[in-house]
């Protein structure tokens, strides 16, 4: 059976919501700023995953270390777009991975109890030639949501999963341009 590779995303017609998980001394000062600034380091790649259940299920919830808070990063489209237009793949020749500035792989997508599920969901490491970029042109907004995942987390826990799963940020299908969607193996 093949496995879909799928972008799916909160997005509207100008920006594309992006998850990660940071220790408090980091997304702290990124929500004041509205941007990442330092301790953020500019001198290594940094992922950032358009789904929510994806990134939970890393984070384990927001519980494992160093990944306590949970923040929703909106960027505009036109530099998510440029990050993929960029990307190659991580399955691709070592060579061409090492010079690459940006990393895409791709990873079983998860429910909200951590079950891998039978899609993929991307995963973009934006390397350090596009993060001064990524944090000063083409971040809109951060959002703390680790009140908002704490609260789902105790739903999922307390077998209340289908009041936990209308808590979700919406995402559906990211329509690609046809040649970027097939370069990074999404076939649609």
């Amino acid at each position: 059976m093949q496995h879909l590779c799928e972008i799916r995303a909160d997005f509207d017609a100008t920006t594309v919501t992006v998850y990660q998980a940071y220790a408090p001394a980091v997304a702290e000062p990124a929500v004041a700023a509205q941007r990442f600034v330092p301790p953020f380091s500019f001198g290594r790649m940094t992922w950032i995953k358009p789904s929510f259940a994806w990134l939970m299920h890393r984070s384990n919830w927001a519980r494992k270390p160093g990944q306590e808070r949970i923040l929703a990063v909106r960027i505009t489209r036109a530099g998510w777009e440029e990050a993929l237009g960029r990307a190659v793949l991580t399955t691709a020749d070592p060579a061409a991975l090492g010079r690459a500035e940006v990393h895409v792989q791709w990873d079983p997508e998860r429910s909200l109890r951590g079950a891998a599920l039978n899609h993929y969901s991307i995963q973009v490491g934006v390397g350090r030639t596009l993060i001064r970029a990524f944090s000063e042109e083409w971040i809109t907004g951060i959002t703390d949501l680790t009140p908002q995942v704490r609260k789902i987390a105790a739903l999922v826990q307390g077998g209340r999963a289908a009041q936990a799963q209308r808590l979700l940020p919406p995402e559906r299908p990211y329509p690609l341009p046809g040649p970027l969607a097939a370069r990074l193996g999404t076939g649609r």
